[in-house]
């Protein structure tokens, strides 16, 4: 069998890796060839150019790239078709991914399979129509998503989603975050601001007068704050104007001593406030109840706030089919109501934590691994044909 497999960035390569893990336990004499980042490597990938040419993000970024980017995707759709796998896997990056399906499919019948559903459900439902022109199958993270899929005509397999299986804290090792912090019994609170700039500049006030609210009513809570590598600076340069004190976990620890002490800093809180993202994602898989915020400029508010089709931006709501989750975006992102949440959820977490349990049985905790049912579901889609 052989399989022509893409990824652009971190997170598809590690998707990427996963099912080409699946695929190897379930077909041994299988082959690979595509673009990919270090896991993909490891599986035995024979990258046709190092991915992070095509890890562009942003409508600048990517003009600004354009003309590269146009011919390393008519360089790879051209490798596709040379190579005449039995199946071509995209993950993630539609901007790169489905150019190139787009065009295999106008110079063969390559069967075309596309790794992580766009967002229909929350905004521009049209593009499952457009992707079903030249993508044949699509392998869904979220349960609620193959409807959508299939309504456009292409095969939808939900597949679980990789949070299931990353490393969780244990409680010892929480308690030793709290012992080695002098936290001791005290009530914690994770600070999350983002991991962009744009994120941090944004609601790095607001955070501080929410925390402001925070230490009048609660003067005993505590605070951590790890932070992401790309803003490490600008945190440090804006917590300095709050009114609470954070542990900074520097993300330059870096290695598996640096990711066990953020692990253990989310065991340890008894909530958190983080903007809104993948994060919350992270947050309930670690069982870390949580209160979401985030803001944007006016004119991003009035172009999403027209077009968003759901009244939720929050996986655990829209997962569980609940609004347990509290949250603040755009004109609702003010520091006083942000804080009355805080504290509403750090005294009263039982509903939160339910539904942060029954979002990881939903996403496929407890299953076969979403890289082994990835690729079972691309096995029968070729039996299928």
């Amino acid at each position: 069998m052989k399989v022509f497999i893409i990824a652009g960035e971190p997170s598809g390569d590690k998707l990427g890796g996963a099912l080409m893990q699946g695929l190897k336990a379930q077909v041994p004499e299988v082959s690979f060839e595509g673009i990919g980042g270090e896991r993909m490597l490891e599986e035995g990938l024979q990258s046709l150019f190092p991915m992070d040419e095509i890890s562009i993000m942003g409508i600048t970024e990517i003009l600004r790239n354009y003309g590269a980017l146009k011919a390393r995707i008519r360089q790879t759709a051209e490798a596709v078709v040379a190579a005449k796998p039995d199946v071509l896997i995209t993950v993630d990056l539609p901007e790169f991914s489905l150019r190139v399906a787009k065009l295999v499919k106008e110079k063969s019948e390559i069967r075309t399979v596309h790794y992580v559903a766009p967002t229909v459900w929350a905004w521009r439902p049209g593009r499952a129509a457009k992707m079903a022109r030249h993508i044949d199958q699509v392998l869904a993270l979220l349960p609620f998503e193959p409807p959508y899929m299939q309504a456009a005509g292409m095969r939808c397999d939900f597949v679980g989603h990789p949070v299931v299986t990353d490393p969780q804290a244990s409680q010892p090792e929480a308690a030793e975050f709290r012992l080695r912090h002098g936290i001791g019994d005290a009530p914690l609170c994770l600070i999350l601001p983002g991991s962009r700039r744009s994120e941090v500049s944004r609601l790095g006030a607001v955070f501080g007068e929410a925390l402001a609210h925070l230490k009048r009513q609660r003067p005993d809570l505590q605070y951590v704050l790890p932070m992401a590598a790309p803003v490490a600076d600008l945190v440090k340069e804006t917590v300095k104007g709050w009114p609470v004190d954070p542990i900074l976990l520097d993300p330059r620890d870096e290695g598996e001593a640096g990711k066990a002490e953020k692990r253990a800093a989310f065991a340890a809180a008894d909530v958190a406030l983080a903007a809104s993202g993948t994060v919350a994602l992270e947050l309930a898989a670690a069982g870390t109840p949580m209160v979401i915020a985030y803001d944007m400029g006016w004119l991003s508010r009035q172009i999403i706030g027209r077009l968003m089709l759901v009244d939720s931006v929050n996986l655990v709501n829209l997962v569980t089919d609940s609004r347990t989750v509290p949250e603040f975006i755009g004109d609702a992102c003010r520091p006083g109501p942000i804080a009355d949440a805080v504290l509403r959820v750090l005294d009263a977490p039982q509903e939160q934590t339910r539904a942060m349990h029954q979002t990881m049985e939903l996403l496929g905790k407890g299953g076969d691994a979403p890289g082994m049912r990835a690729a079972e579901a691309v096995l029968a889609g070729l039996r299928e044909g």
